[in-house]
């Protein structure tokens, strides 16, 4: 997929022309930003609006994420245990002191 943000009002209104008159091209709409597929005609729309904006566009390409394979046991087991705590207003840093769940702050440094 294509992600294409805009920073201008200019552009925004041209993004948001574009995924309504290419809806089978449109993944996803965000206000300032879009999904477009990852296609050959998404890649154009996403060329012209660059082109027609240059700089007020930014285009990047993105793949989705396979937690399984990309992400360690540790984080996805913190991440499922933390959002079945018990009390929702504890914040991650308290949760995890005393178990075997990772630090945020050594998370923070980690590349996946």
């Amino acid at each position: 997929m294509l992600l294409l943000v805009t920073y201008s009002r200019e552009a925004r209104n041209s993004l948001r022309n574009i995924c309504r008159s290419h809806e089978a091209a449109t993944v996803r709409r965000f206000g300032r930003a879009a999904l477009l597929a990852g296609t050959e005609l998404g890649a154009f729309l996403a060329l012209r609006l660059r082109e027609k904006h240059g700089g007020d566009v930014q285009v990047e390409r993105t793949r989705p994420l396979n937690e399984f394979e990309e992400v360690p046991t540790s984080v996805r087991e913190a991440a499922s245990a933390y959002e079945s705590r018990d009390s929702p207003s504890t914040p991650y840093a308290k949760f995890a002191v005393g178990t075997d769940h990772p630090e945020a702050a050594a998370m923070e440094g980690q590349e996946l």
